[in-house]
C-alpha cells in the first residue's frame, strides 16, 4: 500500500499538516484543466476498498514523458532515493512488476494522541497492472502499537498535452484506525499529496 499512516502517503506519516475528516471523500483535482475522474480510479476493474471509512483521491501533473513518470513510479526499489519517507525497501520476488509481485518497505510514523511513534513495515502485493495505464497493489502495515489491517492502493496514469496526469486512490481498513478516523486521515491525505509531490519532482529533476 504507501499505503500508510506516514507521511508519503503516508510517505504515508510525516507530520504534514491536518486535514478535515471529509477530506476522505474530496477530490483534489489537478488545475490543468483536465477532465473530472470517475467516481473512483480502478486497474483493470478494480479499485479502493468500496466499505472502507478511510479514503483519499488527489491527482497532479508532471511534464516529463509518460515512459520516465511510469518508469520511476514502477522501480520500487528505487524509492528510497527520491521519497523521503520511504526508509528502506526490498522486493520479494525479482523482475519487473507483475500481477502478485511483491515488496517490503518502512516509513516512520509520529506518535499521536492514541498511538506511540513508530516504524510500519507495509508488505505490498500487486494486484493488477497494466503498463504505463495503472496499477493497483494492497497490503498491510504493521508497526510497534499501529496496525492498518489493510490499505488499497490504485494509480492512473494519462498521457495529456505536455506531460501525464497522476491520480491516485487509496482506502485503509482496520479496528484499530477505524477507532480515530479523524487522526487516521490526517496522515493518509496528505501523505498522498507528499507523495505526489515527491513524483513530480523526481520525474521532473530526471528529465533535465
Amino acid at each position: 500500500m504507501r499505503s500508510t499512516l506516514l507521511a508519503i502517503p503516508l510517505a504515508a506519516a510525516g507530520l504534514l499538516g491536518a486535514v478535515p475528516a471529509h477530506a476522505a471523500t474530496t477530490d483534489q483535482r489537478a488545475t490543468s484543466g483536465h477532465a473530472t475522474p470517475p467516481k473512483s480510479l480502478t486497474c483493470r476493474g478494480q479499485g479502493i476498498d468500496p466499505t472502507a471509512r478511510l479514503h483519499h483521491r488527489t491527482e497532479t501533473f508532471i511534464k516529463p514523458p509518460l515512459s520516465t513518470v511510469w518508469k520511476l513510479h514502477t522501480d520500487v526499489t528505487g524509492w528510497p532515493s527520491w521519497q523521503t519517507a520511504v526508509t528502506s525497501m526490498k522486493r520479494l520476488d525479482p523482475g519487473a512488476l507483475r500481477r502478485g509481485s511483491q515488496f517490503q518497505w518502512t516509513t516512520p510514523a509520529p506518535a499521536t494522541p492514541t498511538t506511540p511513534a513508530t516504524t510500519l513495515v507495509i508488505t505490498s502485493t500487486v494486484q493488477q497492472i497494466k503498463h504505463d495505464h495503472c496499477i493497483r497493489w494492497t497490503g498491510p502495515a504493521i508497526g510497534n502499537g499501529l496496525r492498518i489491517d489493510r490499505g488499497v492502493h490504485v494509480w492512473n496514469f494519462i498521457k495529456v498535452k505536455g506531460g501525464v496526469l497522476v491520480r491516485t486512490e487509496e482506502s485503509w481498513t482496520g479496528a484499530q484506525i477505524e477507532t480515530d478516523p479523524a487522526t487516521a486521515i490526517r496522515y493518509l491525505a496528505p501523505g498522498l499529496d507528499a507523495w505526489l509531490a515527491d513524483l513530480k519532482a523526481a520525474a521532473e529533476a530526471r528529465s533535465h
